[in-house]
């Protein structure tokens, strides 16, 4: 079963009165179930990708819509393999698809391909050629183009428009057998070609091609176009609600006049906004680019917008479908804030992740007074928003670390942590004054001496003074040390396909969207973490366990980071 429909806060169930969050698709399957548009048939949608690359957050859109909708109202979802472009398609895109689609939480009630009606397409493709049309084109790309005409300008019939039928057919059979060379011909449908449609002016339904497929080999060298399979692979499986992003929207007349010439099941298509995020690049073809140019380590690269990118990452598929819940659908194109899908993320991980506590940069912290070769364990919550996640046993001891940002032998105006003569609350610990330091060669502070208070124990003085700032530490005869990955946008501007004449978005992207920390040192309950578990290290930020981490070599990435009330302030002072 799929999950609860992200685009509902009802339950799913076979209604036509859910009580969900309305949208202009739910109310066509609502009226169409009212109506018996399609009989007694239940709702059958599809999600098409093309095995050309991995999928992406915008696909996930796409696949809450399909799946969520089918399951609100008791019907199926197929999952269909657009794969009649084999130069761009291969097996490693196919697994990589079934497995996002998986994590998001949805399963596919049948598992089809375009290559799986090839020979029904090419029988239906002679169909039209003997009803008269379609006809075979001896015409380049270049001249079909030019003789297409413009949007203020009608097309013009191409000399071979009106070749008899059975010089067309003979034709299209030898196409098929591998006669012709790749470009010289192709099969046209015979529409109109002044239609104020481009589209409809007959367009390309089949193009020579003698490539190897990934799953029919050298049967075929000729492959249907996007614009003919897709219907008639939505008509083959009865689908009912055949969505798609807006583009397609000047392209559903071409849908609908395939499928009424064949007589064929009548799916219908309906058209629903793409979404776009900032700072974000959602082309496969241009991800691909980066991902060969080695710009990025792969499609699962933290900072790539792909599925398994942010899975890496450490999004969750809870995140995700909640915020494809919130943002709807709609008619009109539009971009959102990447802080949005972040915010959704944080909501998610706030409930779900334990707190640990790790340093990222270290600085040695010595409590004179503290007994020597002594130890104990201090108790620390592992889930404010989870009273039932328990508790943990962290040890505490003489010398300790802090991040190297936690103190200033020269603070600042607002700056309330660690500091010389100024005390702090340890969390879970005690609280701590600065006394004195120690630098290096270089005059950089390496080392601070503290005393602390032994009443104090817990984080609380019995006398009521209060202090200021409460930081976060881990024992340095305790730690553990672990790489630490950073990740930031991987783009500089918000749109970054805006690029200056003769660049291409390589120039935007941000020089600054890694930063590798080598030392850090984290707390002894992470010693055995698993890949992809998910923690919150307390003030810093979301962390996931990286896939090439190993015992003894832990290398956490960082989901999202924490909101930083100093780091803000010393922007804007800046």
């Amino acid at each position: 079963m799929s999950p609860v429909n992200p685009l509902s806060e009802a339950a799913p169930k076979p209604s036509p009165e859910p009580t969900g969050a309305s949208n202009f698709i739910r109310d066509i399957i609502i009226e169409d179930l009212k109506t018996k548009k399609y009989g007694d048939a239940v709702i059958q949608t599809r999600f098409p990708p093309e095995p050309n690359g991995y999928l992406h957050i915008g696909h996930a859109k796409a696949i809450c819509l399909d799946f969520g909708l089918a399951d609100e109202f008791g019907g199926k979802t197929n999952l269909r393999f657009d794969d009649t472009n084999p130069e761009k398609e291969e097996q490693e895109y196919v697994d990589s698809i079934m497995k996002d689609v998986r994590w998001l939480g949805f399963e596919w009630d049948g598992l089809y391909y375009a290559s799986d009606y090839f020979d029904q397409l090419y029988e239906w493709a002679v169909k039209l050629i003997k009803d008269g049309k379609a006809y075979v084109d001896d015409l380049t790309a270049d001249e079909i183009r030019k003789y297409r005409g413009t949007l203020t300008e009608p097309g013009k019939d191409s000399p071979y428009r009106n070749r008899p039928v059975a010089e067309n057919l003979d034709l299209f059979e030898r196409m098929r057998k591998g006669e012709f060379p790749d470009g010289t011909r192709v099969l046209r449908a015979k529409i109109d070609m002044s239609s104020p449609n481009l589209n409809m002016r007959d367009p390309v339904m089949y193009r020579i091609l003698h490539a190897e497929h990934h799953r029919t080999g050298d049967k075929w060298c000729i492959y249907p176009m996007y614009d003919y399979a897709h219907g008639q692979s939505d008509s083959t499986e009865r689908v009912t609600h055949s969505m798609c992003t807006l583009e397609f929207e000047d392209h559903r007349p071409l849908y609908n006049w395939f499928i009424q010439q064949l007589g064929i099941f009548p799916s219908q298509q309906m058209e629903f906004d793409r979404l776009s995020l900032t700072y974000t690049l959602l082309s496969k073809r241009k991800l691909l680019k980066l991902v060969q140019e080695k710009h990025v380590s792969g499609w699962d690269d933290p900072r790539m917008p792909t599925l398994s990118g942010i899975r890496r990452r450490g999004f969750t598929s809870e995140a995700i479908r909640n915020f494809c819940g919130a943002i709807g659908v709609s008619k009109t194109n539009g971009t959102l804030e990447l802080a949005m899908l972040e915010y959704f993320v944080r909501e998610d991980l706030n409930k779900r992740t334990p707190r640990v506590m790790g340093v990222l940069r270290p600085l040695k912290v010595v409590i004179d007074n503290y007994p020597e070769n002594q130890s104990e364990e201090v108790e620390a919550v592992n889930n404010p928003e989870d009273e039932s996640a328990g508790k943990r046993k962290v040890p505490f001891s003489k010398v300790l670390y802090i991040e190297q940002d936690d103190f200033r032998e020269d603070p600042p105006k607002q700056y309330y942590r660690l500091s010389p003569g100024r005390e702090v609350r340890l969390r879970y610990g005690y609280f701590i004054t600065a006394k004195s330091v120690v630098k290096n060669e270089k005059g950089e502070v390496v080392e601070v001496h503290c005393t602390y208070d032994p009443a104090t124990r817990g984080g609380n003085a019995p006398d009521g003074r209060k202090v200021k700032s409460t930081i976060h530490w881990v024992s340095a005869a305790h730690a553990v040390d672990a790489e630490v990955r950073l990740y930031d946008k991987l783009f500089t501007k918000e749109d970054p396909n805006q690029v200056e004449e003769g660049q291409e978005v390589t120039a935007n992207l941000n020089p600054q969207s890694l930063e590798v920390v080598p030392q850090a040192k984290v707390e002894p309950s992470l010693a055995n973490a698993a890949v992809e578990s998910r923690y919150q290290f307390e003030r810093l930020g979301y962390f996931c366990v990286d896939p090439e981490s190993q015992p003894g070599q832990l290398v956490f990435n960082r989901t999202v980071a924490l909101k930083d009330t100093w780091a803000k302030i010393e922007k804007r002072a800046g």
